[in-house]
């Protein structure tokens, strides 16, 4: 039981905040080890000018990696952190959406959005509605 829920935490919110934290992890490591490597895998050319910036957007991931898995001990202490996140997870796809749209990004980089944002939008909403439950 969750240190600050008034009721059982189900073990599922751990495995999948722990999950999302290894995922973020790895993908922020990756996007600062190889920044144009997604961009390459995508056709994109010319590549961007600024993979820096892609690095940033790494590192922002990874942080986000280190704040899931914080949550995970006591999801329900620490659901500013999921719903930070959740929110991250649904602007991030209206973003590549428009930018699609613009023709700015290539259609192929959707993938990305399946895995990094769509997967954890049940999920998270499920540990933010536990949550607000149990602080009921």
């Amino acid at each position: 039981m969750s240190a600050s829920a008034g009721a059982a935490t189900p073990r599922w919110m751990k495995s999948v905040l722990l999950a999302a934290a290894a995922y973020n992890l790895a993908w922020g490591a990756w996007a600062i080890a190889a920044p144009q490597a997604i961009f390459r895998w995508a056709g994109v050319d010319p590549l961007p000018n600024y993979p820096q910036l892609w690095q940033c957007i790494g590192m922002i991931v990874g942080v986000y990696g280190v704040g899931y898995a914080i949550a995970a001990f006591d999801p329900v202490r620490h659901w500013p952190i999921v719903l930070v996140g959740l929110l991250g997870k649904i602007l991030g796809p209206i973003g590549f959406a428009a930018s699609v749209a613009r023709g700015e990004f290539p259609l192929a980089l959707g993938w990305t959005i399946v895995a990094n944002d769509l997967i954890w939008w049940i999920p998270f909403a499920v540990v933010l509605r536990h949550a607000a439950r149990a602080a009921r």
